[in-house]
């Protein structure tokens, strides 16, 4: 029996259109373009760090190896720009200073910025003022705010022993004394650094369940000891790795004594990172400045690394 010819006009236009796939080597062409245009959106931020990162670290390495001066042909020294610090009395003593540093920072740039966010967190008013008064001393340029920090701590006119006073208070040297300076320093540091550190404990915070806090209160615990048995267990992943981070960056501290202390009184607050400064820029001596930040590299790469792999542990387990 024919079809009218109605019959096939409509037996066509039921007939989806398929579109026909495109050729294999059109689709490996796109995505080689694609895969073009994302390197050269790379490329910039790789050259940046090729000049600016890997090749000052790649050459101090070397430099560290040599006997170097600015105008002068580098010439092979061994080991001897390690000898040399080595032997150095303020070898020691930058060590010694840098360690105290950054145990003192790692105590109070935990607790100060944990109790916060604590404190923050139960805040039912003016949340957001509060946020910002707490990482505003993030904004504040390093060098301003170290500068701040000198005029208060200065012995005559600055507002800390002013402040005793208007109190009948005995006044201190602050960072001019010997066995307050790098006290003063820490302070200034935890000031200076806690606002970030109390914005990410208090997201970490924002991240345990509600029902965690019920079931305990629901158990008779107090406030203290739900802190201890359920915030801290819920956020000890964030606690350490802050405290690895916290180590890295205290252990290159420089602005501080720079510019508040410079290095003093006897010593007081000199460092590891302000030690290479005085070799390249005091002492003129590039070869043993490199081979102290050779070993700081080290140290600090071995922290880098326990860092890595704790992330990514969390990260295969989460």
């Amino acid at each position: 029996m024919t079809k009218t010819a109605g019959q096939q006009r409509v037996t066509k236009a039921a007939v989806p259109l398929v579109p026909a796939p495109p050729p294999a080597g059109g689709r490996r062409r796109r995505r080689l373009a694609d895969q073009a245009r994302a390197y050269a959106f790379l490329l910039g931020g790789l050259v940046c760090f090729a000049l600016f990162s890997w090749y000052p670290a790649i050459r101090a390495v070397v430099i560290a190896f040599q006997k170097y001066t600015p105008g002068s042909h580098p010439q092979w020294a061994g080991t001897a720009n390690f000898t040399r610090v080595l032997h150095d009395p303020e070898f020691g003593a930058a060590w010694r200073n840098t360690l105290t540093f950054t145990l003192l920072a790692l105590l109070a740039g935990f607790a100060i910025p944990f109790l916060l966010a604590l404190v923050l967190g139960e805040l039912r008013h003016a949340k957001a003022f509060f946020r910002v008064v707490v990482y505003l001393p993030v904004m504040i340029p390093p060098v301003v705010s170290a500068l701040l920090w000198k005029w208060f701590y200065d012995p005559g006119a600055g507002l800390a022993n002013e402040t005793l006073r208007f109190l009948h208070l005995p006044t201190s040297n602050w960072s001019n004394g010997t066995g307050t300076a790098l006290i003063s320093l820490v302070i200034v540091a935890t000031w200076a650094n806690m606002g970030g550190t109390v914005l990410i404990y208090l997201a970490a915070l924002q991240s345990i369940p509600g029902e965690l806090y019920e079931a305990a209160e629901l158990d008779g615990a107090n406030l203290l000891q739900r802190v201890r048995h359920v915030t801290v267990p819920q956020t000890r992943f964030v606690i350490l790795m802050l405290m690895l981070l916290q180590i890295i960056a205290t252990m290159q501290v420089f602005t501080e004594p720079f510019v508040i202390t410079g290095g003093g009184p006897e010593n007081a607050t000199v460092t590891v990172l302000y030690l290479i400064y005085k070799y390249a820029f005091l002492y003129n001596d590039f070869g043993g400045a490199c081979a102290l930040s050779v070993m700081l590299l080290v140290l600090l790469g071995a922290f880098s690394a326990l860092y890595l792999r704790l992330t990514r542990t969390e990260g295969d387990t989460a």
